[in-house]
């Protein structure tokens, strides 16, 4: 559970800077949204484990389809 928080923070945190944060050198605006991206996706692999065994997760935007059944 804490490492999901910590993640979606940080991630939450990453997007929003690469959105509004002029570029400044070598690590500009779309490193700081992938890499934002990059802790979304990990924040989103722990939501299996953090909602338990208590039924199915299945989880659709547009053509990808990410379905964990326990």
């Amino acid at each position: 559970m804490k490492f999901f928080v910590v993640s979606l923070v940080v991630s939450i945190i990453l997007l929003v800077g690469g959105f509004c944060a002029p570029p400044m050198g070598v690590i500009d605006g779309s490193v700081l949204s992938a890499v934002g991206e990059l802790f979304a996706f990990a924040s989103l692999a722990q939501l299996p484990a953090i909602l338990g065994k208590k039924g199915n997760v299945k989880i659709t935007h547009g053509k990808t389809s990410i379905d964990c059944s326990e």
